[in-house]
Order: C-alpha cells, then sequence, then structure tokens
C-alpha cells in the first residue's frame, strides 16, 4: 500500500498499477471497510481502478493519523473474491453504433463479429467515474482493442457505448466523447432525482443484450440486476 496526500484535504491510497480484477476486488473491499469504520473526519470516498481516494476535515482528522488507521485495516484484507455478484443485462442496440463499421475495417472483422465479441463477454465494473454514472468496464476482447480516436467527437448522444483500448464504456449523459462508440442503449444509467441516482455499481457485472432499432424505439426497456453465482459469467 502507498499512501500520499492529495492537497490538504484527501489521502491517495494506491494498492498496485494495473487493471486486474483481483486487484479492484481488494480496492472495493478496503472501501467498505472504510465506510463500515466511520472514520471521524473521513467526508468521501472513491474508489478506482488500483486505487482509494479518502477525503477528509483536516480540522478534525489529520493526515498522519488517517494512515494510521487505514494501515491498521491493511492486515485484515483478504484476497477471496466474492462467489456471488450482480449481473446487470444492458440492451444494446447496434444499429446506432456511430463507428461500427469503421471498427470491423479496423480490426479485420465483420459487422457480425463485432457485436458478436462485443456481447459476448461480461465486464466487471471496475468503477464510475468521469461523468455521474459512466461506468468504466473491463475484459474487452482483445480483438477488440482499439486507441481512442485520434480527434473526440464534440458530443455524443446519451446512452451510446463506446470501446477503447481494453475496455468499454457507457455514456450516461450527452458528452464529447474519444471512444469508438458501438452501440447506444435506451437505459438512463443516470437520474439525478432518485436515491441513489445510479442504477450500476463498482463490483456489478455488465452483459450487453443485443436489440434491434425498432425494440430501441417502441419497447420499454429496464435494467436487470440479478445476483448470480460468479462461475456462470462468460469471460
Amino acid at each position: 500500500m502507498e499512501f500520499k496526500p492529495c492537497a490538504e484535504d484527501a489521502l491517495l491510497i494506491t494498492l498496485g498499477d494495473l487493471i486486474e480484477p483481483s486487484l479492484n476486488a481488494k480496492v472495493r473491499l478496503l472501501c467498505e471497510k472504510l465506510k463500515v469504520q466511520r472514520l471521524q473526519g473521513v467526508l468521501e470516498i472513491v474508489p478506482a481502478y488500483a486505487s482509494l481516494l479518502v477525503v477528509y476535515d483536516p480540522f478534525i482528522c489529520s493526515y498522519t493519523h488517517l494512515v494510521e488507521q487505514v494501515q491498521a485495516l491493511s492486515l485484515e484484507l483478504s484476497t477471496q473474491e466474492e462467489q456471488e455478484v450482480y449481473l446487470v443485462e444492458v440492451p444494446a442496440c447496434y444499429e446506432l453504433g456511430l463507428d461500427l463499421q469503421s471498427v470491423a475495417e479496423q480490426t479485420g472483422l465483420s459487422v457480425a463479429q463485432v457485436i458478436e465479441r462485443h456481447s459476448g463477454r461480461d465486464y466487471l465494473v471496475y468503477c464510475l467515474g468521469f461523468l455521474p454514472g459512466f461506468v468504466y468496464l473491463g475484459g474487452l476482447d482483445p480483438a477488440l482493442k482499439l486507441p481512442r480516436l485520434a480527434t473526440p467527437r464534440l458530443e455524443v448522444a446519451a446512452g451510446s457505448i463506446g470501446i477503447a483500448n481494453e475496455q468499454t464504456g457507457i455514456y450516461p449523459i450527452a458528452s464529447p466523447a474519444g471512444w469508438h462508440i458501438l452501440a447506444k442503449t435506451p437505459i438512463s444509467l443516470y437520474q439525478p432525482n432518485n436515491e441513489p441516482p445510479v442504477s450500476i455499481f463498482a463490483g456489478d457485472y455488465v452483459r450487453y443484450k443485443p436489440i434491434s432499432l425498432k425494440e430501441f424505439q417502441n419497447s420499454p426497456h429496464t435494467l436487470k440486476r440479478t445476483l448470480v453465482p460468479k462461475d456462470s459469467l462468460h469471460a
């Protein structure tokens, strides 16, 4: 574990430098343990791929004291991963993929093969960020690995599903975007008036369910978040 101050009111805890499921599981476990401790002065805990940011009130809790508290917790961390996880099925209309044909050409795959490879895996939600409700999903098929767009778009629509490098993700609101857009979902991933405002969480798994343009336009859609055995996931 490495500790670094961020300004005068935050502690960055780094557990590694890889995008890797077991390491991310350890980050999430540490996050949960810190929440349970309800340490005085801690205002917010933000997990990422392999690190955790702890925001605190420096008039209540000192940096040194907070590090000591975290170090005490580290001895209790377990590398054993969950036996059951939540799987969220996200409908995806590939007919609305702005870059679907381009991705097929760049990867040497057919459009059908791109869709099959993209929708044929279950993706771990490593963390949320960039935008409220934006999910960073790992585990993309290596055949679909492409760098970000050379020139980002100024805006893509809410629900756009993109890929870049080894990741895929979903834009919850209209936003600039540098990822290749393969599909679009009719599901709104961010509802600011709800509590919580998001319906997919770090540690969940996402499965894309291909739907037609007609289904996208005419059928009501809801997210299905189901507890499943971890060994039933599609890697």
